[in-house]
Order: C-alpha cells, then sequence, then structure tokens
C-alpha cells in the first residue's frame, strides 16, 4: 500500500472501519515461527480449542525468520497474529514491521529451551564433544596446521583420534531459522575462539573475523539441511546410528526413548542443565503479539491468556511437560502482565 500522509478524516476513518470488518471474516488466530516454540504453540492451540469451543488456531512452522516475514508484512485478516522465535526479534525485522504499519508489537518470553545434539539411541558410538570440534566438523572454514582454510575434515576421528572413526555428517535447520542463528552464535563462535588462529589476530580484528569467517556452515556434505521440520532430522538420524542431529530440547526431550543427548563440554542437555544454564548452549524461546489485531480477531485475547497461563507456561505446565524450561515464579508474573496488558516493545539495539 502507498505510503501517503493522511490527517485524521472521515476518509482515513472509513478505512478503518473496512478493515475491522474485514477482519472479523476471519475466525482462527492464525500463528506462524520458529519449529522449536511449534510444538508448545499447537499444545496451547490444541487446549484452547477444547477449553473454549472455538476453532483451533491455525499454526505453522516456518522457521523463526520466515515467521517475522510473515509478521510484518502488515495489519489485516489475511496477516499473521503471532509469531514464534527461537531468538530476539533483530533491528531489521523489527524495521520491516514498523515500514509496514505493524508498529504496536508486545513481546512474550516463554521459556528456555537447550539447543541439542543428539544421535540414535542404537548408534555404537559414546559421544561427547566440544564446541571445538563441532566447530571443526561443520564450519565452512578453520584453522589447520596454523593456516584458515576451507573444511578439510571428512571423518570425526580426524579432528581427534578419540572421536568415532566415521564420516561427518549432521542434519541441521536452514538458514532461516532461528534454530541455526542460536547454533551459530553459541556453537560456531565459541568453538571458533578456541581455534590457535583466532587466538593469534589482533584484538581489534576479532568481532570481525567472527562475523565474516567463523559463522558460515559448510556446504560440501557434511552438514545438510534438513529444512524446518525437525521431526523429519529425528528421522534421519533414526535411520543412521552415525549421523547426528541439531534441533531444539523439546524433540530430545519428546523422543527420548530413539534419541539421547550429546554432551557438550561435559555437560549433557537437560531441564535441570538448561535452566542453571550449565549447558552451555541454552536460549530463551519468544511469541510476539501484533496488537493491533487484539479486538477484532476473535479468539486473540483468550489464546493469548491460555498461552501465559500457569496451566501452559507454570512450573507443572503442559509446556514444560513437552520439554520448556519454564521460568521463575516472578519472572512469569512480569511476563504474565506483559502479554496480557499489551506491552509495547521497544526497538531493538541491532
Amino acid at each position: 500500500m502507498p505510503h501517503f500522509k493522511l490527517t485524521v478524516s472521515a476518509l482515513a476513518l472509513a478505512l478503518v472501519a473496512v478493515s475491522a470488518t474485514a477482519a472479523v471474516a476471519r475466525d482462527q488466530v492464525r500463528m506462524v515461527g520458529s519449529s522449536t516454540v511449534f510444538p508448545y504453540s499447537q499444545a496451547v492451540a490444541e487446549e484452547f480449542a477444547n477449553m473454549t469451543g472455538k476453532p483451533s488456531p491455525v499454526i505453522e512452522s516456518t522457521g523463526t525468520g520466515g515467521g517475522f516475514k510473515l509478521f510484518c508484512e502488515g495489519v489485516g485478516e489475511n496477516k499473521a497474529d503471532i509469531t514464534g522465535a527461537s531468538r530476539a526479534i533483530k533491528k531489521s525485522e523489527y524495521d520491516l514491521c514498523v515500514a509496514n504499519g505493524v508498529t504496536d508489537i508486545t513481546e512474550v518470553l516463554i521459556g528456555y529451551d537447550g539447543l541439542s545434539l543428539a544421535v540414535s539411541r542404537t548408534s555404537p558410538f559414546d559421544w561427547a564433544l566440544t564446541e571445538k570440534q563441532i566447530y571443526q566438523a561443520l564450519a565452512a572454514e578453520t584453522d589447520v596446521n596454523g593456516a584458515w582454510v576451507a573444511n578439510p575434515y571428512k571423518k570425526w576421528s580426524e579432528i581427534d583420534p578419540s572421536l568415532p572413526d566415521v564420516a561427518i555428517l549432521a542434519y541441521g535447520p536452514p538458514p532461516t531459522s532461528g534454530t541455526r542463528d542460536a547454533f551459530v552464535e553459541l556453537v560456531l563462535h565459541d568453538g571458533c575462539k578456541q581455534l590457535d588462529f583466532y587466538k593469534a589476530l589482533d584484538a581489534d580484528k576479532k568481532a570481525a573475523f567472527l562475523t565474516e569467517s567463523c559463522s558460515r556452515m559448510r556446504q560440501d556434505g557434511p552438514f545438510v539441511e534438513a529444512g524446518e521440520n525437525d521431526n523429519l532430522i529425528v528421522q534421519r538420524i533414526e535411520a543412521d546410528t552415525s549421523a547426528i542431529g541439531i534441533f531444539g530440547y523439546s524433540f530430545l526431550y519428546e523422543n527420548s526413548d530413539k534419541l539421547a543427548g550429546i554432551p557438550v563440554d561435559g555437560v549433557a542437555p537437560s531441564a535441570e542443565t538448561i535452566a542453571d544454564f550449565s549447558y552451555g548452549v541454552a536460549r530463551p524461546l519468544y511469541v510476539y503479539i501484533k496488537n493491533a489485531h487484539r479486538g477484532v480477531i476473535p479468539g486473540l485475547a483468550e489464546f493469548i491468556d491460555e498461552f501465559v497461563s500457569d496451566a501452559a507456561m507454570g512450573d507443572g505446565g503442559y509446556m514444560q511437560e513437552r520439554g520448556l524450561t519454564v521460568l521463575a515464579p516472578e519472572t512469569l508474573a512480569v511476563v504474565q502482565t506483559a502479554a496480557t496488558s499489551a506491552a509495547p516493545l521497544a526497538a531493538p539495539a541491532k
């Protein structure tokens, strides 16, 4: 829609009325976003429908980046009401929202997740990895004998003789996924910092080097993008006992009879190690609400109430039963107030 400067007029008010009338035509809440947040959103949607008798919200797993694109397209009955994210919104995404008229947003921290590496329980190997080893296996470039080169490693044992003597094969998320963003920031960057080549750089060059040289996944076979469907990754590592998968903790939790989490730097992913951050690959999870749709899209306010309820997000709630590491009670109370009162989101710094 062209951007015209309009004063408050009869025409503007009429357009608002038409927009509101059109929005009522949709009787289902629409939520998009993170595949990691998806299982929790789906659980809330089912509970909401059972309790209220209203149509179950439509929940789409589009990835965090894809979710923000859809969420920020604009305001109206054909636009998403909520998006889930496995990282905080970026300034570029916030600016896209504002440019398209999505200027009133509420951010809701729903809990914490551990970005998990896992293998089939039938794997014959005793897996344990460090962030440095993960970097050396999966990054596009690495340090070899003091030179920065395209990653040459084909087997885990080439990185460290104590690791399995099998081909490196990892199934993980695509670039549109917040899980991919988190993996780069929490694993690749930390692993790269442990390389001798990085340590030898001048201090004023290290930040740029991390961003430019330590952020790309290899594209020569050992790392395979498996799309936004984390269940597909589960199926693939079940079928190949030497492959590893990368996804949110909830998928490891839900498939714990089939999969085993790989300890990273000596700590295995669990609800306890994620909660106390002793597991170094923990991250926050969010949902973002389009406040212009409150009071217009039927059921949206009630769906938000259910999403942040004690029964859903609290200790012993059904999100925790699905693997979410829940917020402390005092933090949950603040989040609940912000969500239900439509607290505005300030523009992110970056």
